[in-house]
């Protein structure tokens, strides 16, 4: 068997000139590629990086929501971007029109975390590893 080449998450947003404005411009996700079609079908293809997917039981979720934004709970489903500056990233996109729920806070597992309510409704977490190291070991 064969493991996956590219993790995509397809968001559909209401307002595609919005959403593509903050996670290409104010983010700054490079766009890979964008394509238009019958009907004023518009799609963009941005890059964030490499992917991974976290999965959390419940228990965790409600810990990270308690660490992370003080309690208030997240959707099933939250994207979360490593960046370099979690502080100066907030100040940025809350200026292109996230919603801030909670400011960066140190994190235990050392890293400096805040949650954003961005566009296309989807929950942000910013990430900013502290010490510069990856929190995971690969396994095999």
């Amino acid at each position: 068997m064969t493991a996956p080449v590219q993790l995509r998450l397809v968001v559909e947003a209401e307002d595609f000139e919005a959403a593509l404005a903050f996670y290409r411009d104010a983010l700054g996700l490079p766009e890979l590629a964008a394509f238009e079609g019958e009907g004023e079908a518009r799609v963009a293809i941005l890059d964030a990086g490499r992917a991974t997917l976290e999965l959390a039981n419940p228990a965790q979720k409600r810990m990270i929501d308690a660490v992370e934004a003080g309690g208030r709970e997240s959707p099933r489903i939250r994207v979360a971007f490593e960046v370099d500056d979690a502080d100066g990233v907030t100040r940025r996109l809350e200026g292109a029109g996230a919603t801030v729920i909670a400011e960066p806070v140190e994190t235990p597992w050392r890293s400096r975390n805040a949650r954003l309510e961005g566009p296309a409704d989807l929950t942000l977490t910013l990430f900013e590893e502290l010490d510069g190291e990856e929190r995971f070991v690969p396994l095999g």
